[in-house]
């Protein structure tokens, strides 16, 4: 996972994008904080840094020391009064964060007992600070989008790079990379982690399709619906072994051509249909590959589309039952 993204030109993109950021690293510090276990003396650490370094330290001085000022200046006197609101607020989070700050550090020097005071301060500002960023991100920053002239932008966006060069190249990218760490460590990779094994089996034991799966080896390494209906038979006796032994001989060949340009990215999909009696069967192959491109292996699907075939007109979900 990586925040950073060099393409960020504008005053505007590089603000919301810290916005984005932190609603992501208070999400996943939520997540944390409700955990059964408490969580580690160094995530709490590296929560502390973003929220006091970053967060109070950086981003909130972009907009009182960059942004509020010329705001102020160009805002009729009813829009100023936004600018005022936000200067109270920043006041109201360096508060918050301050009751945090302590509860942190004494969790981190061992005071585990201060738990319940570092939760509950946390909550506090979490849920002041998306209060705030809310209205940051919906109404100042589009105001000051739409009053800054490009030379007031240009400024906005020279005084951020002073003050990174006060702080040290790369202030941005250190807090930006922080963040990331800290939300790899609580975030799902992926939402079926967070399914119990006997769920996500069940799940895919529902589906009208059969699945199997070969993985990068060519070996056989699941199958659905083991214990239910199957549309073609399969036993636990091809788990491990090479797909290309569990065809035909004469079809050999087109199974190793098959995978060949999965795994070199010639194909993303190879299917054919047959009838079964009077069932009409679609098959097909796709490559699995993670987030990378990477190839993981092969997924069969097998589905009965007769029924499907026969579909005329619209059934839709609060139509009558006929």
């Amino acid at each position: 996972m990586d925040f950073v993204q060099p393409t960020l030109t504008t005053w505007f993109e590089i603000q919301t994008k810290d916005h984005d950021m932190t609603a992501r690293v208070l999400a996943a510090a939520a997540r944390a904080f409700a955990e059964p276990l408490p969580p580690t003396s160094g995530f709490v650490a590296d929560l502390r840094d973003y929220l006091v370094g970053f967060v109070q330290g950086w981003h909130h001085q972009k907009e009182e020391r960059a942004v509020f000022p010329r705001l102020a200046q160009r805002a009729a006197q009813a829009e100023g009064g936004l600018v005022a609101a936000m200067v109270t607020e920043h006041a109201q989070a360096r508060e918050l964060v301050s009751r945090f700050d302590a509860a942190a550090k004494a969790y981190i020097d061992g005071a585990r007992d201060r738990i319940g005071e570092l939760v509950e301060t946390f909550r506090a500002y979490a849920s002041f600070d998306e209060r705030h960023r809310r209205k940051e991100s919906d109404v100042l920053y589009p105001l000051a989008n739409r009053l800054f002239s490009p030379e007031d932008a240009e400024d906005v966006l020279e005084e951020i790079a002073e003050m990174e060069r006060d702080l040290g190249w790369g202030t941005r990218e250190r807090y930006w990379n922080l963040a990331a760490e800290i939300v790899s460590r609580v975030e799902l990779k992926d939402l079926s982690w967070g399914l119990k094994p006997e769920v996500l089996a069940a799940i895919l034991n529902t589906l009208p399709i059969q699945l199997t799966f070969v993985d990068q080896d060519d070996r056989v390494r699941y199958f659905s619906h083991e214990r239910g209906a199957q549309i073609v038979d399969r036993s636990r006796g091809v788990i491990g072994k090479e797909v290309q032994r569990c065809h035909p001989q004469k079809s050999f060949s087109l199974v190793e051509e098959i995978l060949g340009d999965f795994k070199a990215g010639r194909r993303e999909l190879v299917e054919f249909w047959f009838d079964m009696g009077p069932r009409k069967i679609h098959v097909r192959y796709w490559p699995v590959r993670d987030e990378g491109g990477k190839y993981l292996g092969c997924l069969e699907t097998v589905q009965d589309v007769t029924a499907i075939q026969k579909l005329t007109g619209q059934n839709r979900l609060l139509d009558p039952v006929g």
